[in-house]
């Protein structure tokens, strides 16, 4: 019984649940009931979209009225994920209940690790939505090639393509990143200018039906700037660091079959730039899962202990940052299949 007794609070999580989230919900499972709980400002909608659960308003106070239904559940225990509540929510939701509360840490993100295939086939529509917003930018930049523009300005046109006219949410904000500002995995914009010759480092994504995607890509800007993966650049040691991270991409992806360890595929891409005397400068995970949030089970990182299996979807991203000088770093989603790691 108690794995079917459960609270959740983030709104992902109760996406995945019910097919309906807001800012101000507590979604409850007991036993074979489900209740949303929600104020006024969303009962409309949440009744019009939620199918599997039983929609429940309540004041901006939440958290008695899920008190009121637990206890009158009579449950012995619930399952919580201690990083969605804050220290006082949760006091106040534990307070004078007498059962027994499992903690279980990323509960949300574990049962949300093995995608379905309706689930695949929308994150591969994000990724296309994505790959379409690159070359609509990299055609952005071929028309204005002559223009002094910034960092700042790249940023605002990136974002304003990808969303298209509010079509689209962004998995996050995205990264645009010239030359030495490259060198800094989460770079933000400055005020430094784009000329011909150099490195534009573009890390973005999109969300469709609450999916995100998650893509990278380093590029020399010159007047045919294409964001593919075959890129020439003019400076030798740049051409050397670009390489070694795209062959280090590719090994990780061709090794990536259902059972081997995650930490086996970090370790697949790192030996590769270990080899190539770079090891220092890549210096973080080889890649995360994505989903109906942007990071999510599994990590693909040296510490990782998860088995990987069929219908596991994650990026490969393996970068390499010079500080003071510049950064590569390529990255694309995969689907784990039977035979391997399908590109989405």
């Amino acid at each position: 019984m108690s794995k079917s007794n459960y609270i959740l609070k983030d709104e992902s999580a109760v996406y995945y649940e019910c097919g309906f989230s807001c800012d101000n919900e507590i979604f409850l499972k007991l036993g074979s009931e489900a209740f949303f709980i929600t104020d006024a400002r969303y009962t409309t909608e949440a009744k019009e979209q939620i199918k599997n659960a039983c929609v429940i308003e309540a004041d901006r106070d939440l958290i008695a009225k899920a008190k009121n239904l637990i206890k009158k559940s009579k449950i012995k225990n619930l399952i919580f994920d201690p990083n969605e509540w804050s220290v006082s929510a949760y006091e106040k939701l534990a307070k004078s209940l007498d059962i027994k509360w499992i903690k279980k840490e990323k509960f949300s993100h574990k049962k949300r690790i093995i995608k379905r295939e309706d689930e695949i086939e929308i994150i591969q529509e994000a990724v296309k939505i994505g790959a379409k917003g690159f070359d609509r930018f990299a055609a952005y930049l071929r028309d204005n090639s002559q223009a002094a523009l910034s960092e700042k300005r790249l940023f605002f046109e990136m974002k304003s393509i990808l969303e298209d006219f509010g079509e689209y949410a962004l998995s996050f904000d995205p990264i645009v990143a010239i030359n030495h500002n490259a060198a800094k995995p989460h770079a933000l914009p400055t005020d430094t200018t784009l000329k011909s010759g150099d490195l534009l480092l573009v890390d973005a994504g999109v969300k469709y039906q609450r999916y995100c995607s998650d893509r990278t890509r380093t590029a020399l800007f010159d007047r045919e700037i294409a964001f593919s993966k075959e890129q020439r650049f003019k400076d030798p040691k740049v051409q050397k660091i670009y390489d070694l991270v795209l062959k280090a991409q590719e090994s990780a992806i061709k090794a990536i079959k259902p059972g081997m360890q995650a930490s086996e595929i970090d370790k697949v891409a790192r030996e590769v730039i270990d080899k190539g005397g770079y090891g220092k400068y890549f210096t973080h995970s080889t890649g995360h899962g994505v989903g109906l949030d942007i990071h999510e089970e599994p990590y693909i990182s040296k510490r990782s202990k998860t088995t990987i299996k069929e219908g596991m979807v994650f990026t490969v991203e393996p970068g390499i940052y010079l500080p003071g000088a510049f950064g590569v770093r390529i990255e694309d989603m995969v689907v784990v299949r039977g035979s391997g790691a399908e590109i989405l």
